[in-house]
């Protein structure tokens, strides 16, 4: 042979001896069950996937809270779905406003960009969310088909809590609402149906505590037929909603299907049914307020205020003379927990998202926040933050 084989060395010898409490702004630990599912590999054709495919449809409609007939999976990570959302309903030309409070809303816009669509962007105030009356003002300006928004921007935290006050403008506008819910979804209330939503977004690796690389779309009826009737070839075929709809709809070939992450989502899907929606719902609100108030407690401050803040993801300012980075690193190394930096800002991200938010969890990452930054020169009282953590918990009696 002319190469011979790379020198590696094996996984256990890369991997840390204790697993990593992944507590930052994704991907987010996973349960046992869905850990299990993930393992199987099953033929991606046949009567079996039928079944599992149909499950997984039935169960994504209820946390999307749609009744939709096009619910798609996508091979990919949950930029992939975006791409697949945005591809599909824009064309050469096509207006689109794109409501930017951040890195992933930008996305959305820079995917419409590439699609050759006609492209304004709505730039939102650091911190604050999209309003509905700046929101009204920009469809009657530039009378766009196609508006695309995040709820929650991950990147800085940030809620757009009126977004369901946006949709009915826009429909009201007769104007297509793309929403990435990454972040958000089964994590806060949703209702694709009752909003108004043309083309809901998530992935698996968050608030679902699925694996990464699997994600989920749904399509309004509306979204669906202006699809259909698109004048403009797809240029991409993997994304193709019309090819994707032959394997999730019509039990028909489109590739290989990534079957062991479909059995993963599956799983994760069937624990949020079974938890339900309220109780989840309320499981993130109470824990992210009881993070909040502990952080709060420490003497530290959040970066977003309370109207606009996400309960999934909490955006810490880093005090002065103070490396980020080094209490990132000084919390891996010594307690075993991993946050997340961010894009740009000076700020730390603490998840709380699906198997992140428990009472455990939290208590063991304030914990390691508060002495890592102490370590590293941070005047704080993390006593304080403690008990007003577990003030909080305990009446609000979450496990």
């Amino acid at each position: 042979m002319r190469y011979p084989p790379p020198s590696v060395v094996p996984l256990d010898r890369i991997l840390p001896d204790e697993p990593l409490l992944m507590m930052g702004a994704g991907p987010v630990p996973i349960p046992a069950k869905v850990a299990q599912a993930n393992s199987i590999v099953i033929n991606h054709l046949g009567e079996t996937m039928n079944r599992v495919i149909e499950q997984v449809k039935a169960m994504a409609r209820y946390v999307f809270q749609t009744q939709s007939g096009q619910i798609l999976g996508v091979a990919g990570p949950a930029s992939a779905a975006m791409e697949m959302a945005v591809c599909n309903l824009v064309e050469p030309g096509t207006k689109v406003l794109a409501v930017c409070n951040g890195y992933f809303s930008r996305r959305l816009a820079e995917m419409a960009e590439r699609c050759q669509a006609d492209v304004v962007i709505l730039d939102i105030a650091n911190g604050e969310p999209a309003r509905p009356d700046e929101i009204e003002a920009a469809i009657r300006l530039h009378r766009p088909t196609l508006l695309t928004i995040v709820q929650g921007e991950t990147s800085n935290t940030v809620w757009n809590r009126y977004l369901p006050e946006i949709c009915a403008i826009a429909r009201a506008h007769e104007c297509l609402m793309v929403v990435d819910a990454v972040c958000t979804l089964s994590t806060m209330r949703l209702d694709m149906d009752e909003w108004g939503v043309d083309a809901l977004i998530t992935g698996g690796q968050k608030g679902l505590s699925s694996i990464p690389g699997v994600s989920l779309l749904a399509f309004s009826e509306i979204a669906w037929k202006r699809i259909e009737g698109r004048n403009a070839p797809m240029a991409q075929w993997c994304l193709d909603a019309r090819l994707a709809d032959r394997f999730w709809n019509k039990n028909s070939y489109h590739y290989t299907a990534p079957v062991s992450g479909i059995m993963a989502i599956h799983e994760a899907l069937r624990l949020i049914c079974a938890e339900t929606l309220p109780a989840r719902f309320h499981r993130h609100e109470l824990c992210s307020l009881a993070l909040q108030r502990g952080i709060e407690a420490m003497g530290l401050e959040l970066l977003v205020k309370e109207e606009a803040r996400l309960n999934s993801v909490v955006g810490i300012k880093v005090p002065d003379g103070v490396s980020g980075d080094d209490v990132r690193r000084h919390m891996s190394q010594i307690h075993r927990v991993e946050i997340s930096g961010a894009f740009g800002l000076d700020i730390l991200r603490i998840g709380q998202m699906g198997e992140q938010c428990h009472a455990h969890t939290i208590f063991r990452t304030l914990h390691a926040f508060g002495s890592s930054l102490k370590a590293h020169g941070a005047k704080l009282d993390l006593p304080a933050g403690v008990a007003e953590l577990e003030r909080i918990l305990t009446e609000g009696q979450v496990v």
